[in-house]
C-alpha cells in the first residue's frame, strides 16, 4: 500500500513539474523572461511558489529547463530537414528559413531564447543550444562539400558563422518595441541568401 501511495505521489510531482514548465513557457512566449516571475508562474501553473522551488532550486534553473526543451524542439525540426533527400544546399536553405520563420512567428519567445538579458546560467544554456544547432549545419556543409555543392572550407567555422548570422539578424526584428517581426519572406530570403553565398553555394540567389 505504501508503494502505491509513493507511485501516486511521484506521478503527482511529475504532473506539477510539467505544469510549471508549460506555464513558464507560455508566460515567456507572451512577454519574455521578465514576464515570468516565480509568482506568476506559480499562479499560472496552479501551484505554490514552494512547489516551484521544490522542482527548480532557482528561477534561472527553471528558465534553463524551458530553454533546453525549446532547443530540443528546434533540433528535432532541423534534424528532420537534414534527413530529407534534397540537395545539401536546399536542405541548408530550408533549415535556415524554417528557423527564421518560426522566430518571426513567435518574436517574444524567440527574443527570450536569443538575446534577452538573462542570468549567466541561462546564457550558458543558450551557447550550448547554438552549438547543437551548429552540429546540424556542420553535417549539411560536410555533405555539401563531399557532393561538390560547396567549396572546401573550415566546417566548424562556417557552421558557427551560419548560426551567428541568422540569430544576430533576427535580434532587431524580434526585439520588443523596436523590432518588426512582420518583415516576413523578405527577411527570410535575405538571411538565406547571405548564408548560402557565405558558404559558396552555387546559384545562391539574392
Amino acid at each position: 500500500m505504501a508503494y502505491r501511495r509513493s507511485a501516486l505521489m511521484e506521478e503527482r510531482l511529475a504532473g506539477n513539474r510539467e505544469r510549471i514548465l508549460h506555464a513558464a513557457r507560455v508566460l515567456i512566449a507572451e512577454g519574455g523572461y521578465r514576464n515570468a516571475p516565480v509568482t506568476a508562474v506559480a499562479a499560472a501553473a496552479g501551484v505554490s511558489t514552494g512547489q516551484i522551488y521544490r522542482h527548480f532550486p532557482s528561477k534561472a534553473e527553471l528558465f534553463v529547463e524551458v530553454l533546453n526543451e525549446a532547443v530540443q524542439r528546434e533540433m528535432a525540426i532541423l534534424r528532420a530537414i537534414a534527413a530529407t533527400q534534397a540537395s545539401a544546399a536546399e536542405r541548408l536553405r530550408s533549415a535556415i528559413a524554417t528557423f527564421v520563420r518560426r522566430a518571426l512567428a513567435g518574436p517574444a519567445l524567440a527574443y527570450a531564447f536569443i538575446a534577452e538579458p538573462v542570468e549567466s546560467e541561462v546564457d550558458a544554456e543558450r551557447i550550448r543550444g547554438r552549438r547543437q544547432f551548429g552540429e546540424v549545419f556542420r553535417q549539411l556543409l560536410a555533405e555539401g562539400v563531399a557532393a561538390g555543392e560547396f567549396p572546401q572550407q573550415s566546417l566548424d567555422a562556417a557552421a558557427a558563422c551560419i548560426v551567428g548570422a541568422f540569430t544576430e539578424a533576427l535580434v532587431g526584428p524580434i526585439a520588443p518595441s523596436r523590432g518588426d517581426p512582420h518583415q516576413g519572406e523578405q527577411l527570410v530570403e535575405a538571411i538565406c541568401g547571405f548564408c548560402l553565398r557565405a558558404v559558396g553555394a552555387a546559384q545562391a540567389g539574392s
